[in-house]
């Protein structure tokens, strides 16, 4: 079954390198150190103690509490990633403290040269990133793997049970298997993977913790964008609900002529495109990285378009909308608002962060809407009661708090493997 895998994405290869040239277009990161991608790591001085693989910036943000606490212990650490902002985003949150470059490809030569060039001693993978080839020459060099923070979502399920002889084999070369719930390691069970490596972990999503800076670099934020205003954050928003964003504020604005949108599109190649769509409205619109100091009261809209300042954001606000819900991608992850204390609201769309976001509903700490008129006439609710606001807050950091002790429980599953 391997075999036939990798003849498969060799046949591949065309489009796999097609589809950088694609996406270059709109980030030209996706146009450079091709040869990271072909396990060419000259620059990644070897051995290191841990490997961690993050695929993007969800899982870099993740594996932070995690990363901190290995680098507590004095251990030499590599974090690899697939996606240029997920780079970014390792450089940003870790600079020189950790070696980086991009994860290989699966192909068996590409592996082969990053396992040689690396040489870990314990691999962490976060989430469910099941590359066959790579976790096969991780037993056959005796690197202890560790799978963490694993979530099986429904979709995922079905779709590895139409190859469960062959993901069996895959899990089978998993040392330890840090999952998320009794589900999901019921799940990965029926898959095939030993029930004597399972461990009921939690999310180490729930596991943040924010600088005492960020607060107050967030109060120094706050005054900029004015105390006499009320500020609704929309971040991580896709192409198709900007559109649905803007056209509740426009709704909301003549009820509340003190509310000041601050809109981060998800990814960085919309900033602009998102900007330009502001303005068209007639609206006045400033952009975070062209604009300092205090807002003029004129000012309706505000762009984040900086990477890595949206749980900055979050802590200065009054409201928070959580993208990729109001569209069909899924959902992103909410903890960073409640964590701030700050009310969250997101759309029907949230099967990948479906524990959470019904946590956040049953405790009082969220709102979920179904499309953009409830969006509007929650955020309405919302600006029109300061007590709800304050109670859903205090009910979303409560929720934080009850959860943390992920980390700690995989990191102990890391250290079997040193």
């Amino acid at each position: 079954m391997r075999f036939l895998y990798t003849t498969l994405l060799y046949l591949l290869t065309p489009m796999l390198l097609l589809r950088l040239l694609i996406r270059g277009f709109r980030n030209p990161a996706y146009w450079q150190r091709w040869g990271e991608r072909l396990g060419l790591v000259a620059q990644v001085a070897g051995p290191v103690d841990i490997w961690l693989h993050a695929v993007s910036v969800g899982e870099v943000r993740a594996a932070l509490p995690l990363l901190e606490t290995i680098m507590e212990r004095g251990l030499k650490v590599l974090v690899t990633t697939m996606t240029p902002t997920g780079s970014d985003e390792v450089q940003r949150q870790l600079g020189d403290r950790v070696q980086h470059c991009y994860v290989p490809y699966d192909f068996p030569g590409a592996v082969r040269r990053f396992l040689q060039s690396v040489q870990p001693r314990v691999a962490v993978i976060m989430e469910t990133e099941l590359w066959p080839n790579l976790l096969h020459q991780c037993k056959q060099r005796g690197v202890y793997t560790v799978l963490a923070n694993v979530r099986i979502s429904p979709r995922s399920f079905r779709g590895y049970q139409r190859v469960r002889g062959f993901v069996a084999q895959v899990l089978g070369t998993i040392n330890a298997f840090a999952v998320q719930t009794e589900v999901d390691a019921q799940r990965l069970r029926v898959l095939g993977a030993p029930g004597d490596r399972m461990h009921i972990c939690g999310n180490m999503k729930f596991d943040i913790d924010q600088p005492a800076s960020l607060v107050e670099v967030a109060q120094v934020l706050r005054r900029d964008w004015g105390q006499g205003r009320v500020v609704w954050v929309a971040g991580s928003v896709h192409e198709g609900e900007d559109e649905q964003v803007l056209q509740s504020f426009d709704e909301l604005k003549s009820l509340h002529p003190e509310l000041l949108l601050v809109i981060v599109p998800r990814r960085p190649e919309r900033f602009g495109t998102v900007a330009r769509l502001a303005e068209r409205g007639g609206r006045v619109v400033v952009q975070r990285s062209q604009y300092a100091g205090p807002l003029a009261d004129e000012v309706e809209v505000y762009v984040g378009d900086t990477m890595g300042e949206l749980s900055l954001f979050y802590f200065a606000a009054e409201i928070a909308f959580v993208g990729g819900s109001l569209v069909a991608h899924g959902g992103h992850n909410i903890l960073e608002p409640c964590a701030a204390g700050t009310p969250v609201v997101f759309g029907p769309y949230m099967f990948n962060f479906r524990e959470i976001s019904a946590q956040a509903l049953q405790c009082g700490a969220g709102k979920q809407v179904k499309d953009q008129p409830e969006l509007t006439a929650v955020i309405d609710q919302l600006l029109r009661d300061p007590n709800l606001r304050f109670r859903m807050g205090e009910a979303g950091k409560k929720m934080v708090e009850d959860n943390k002790g992920a980390v700690a429980k995989t990191m102990a599953l890391v250290e079997q493997g040193l």
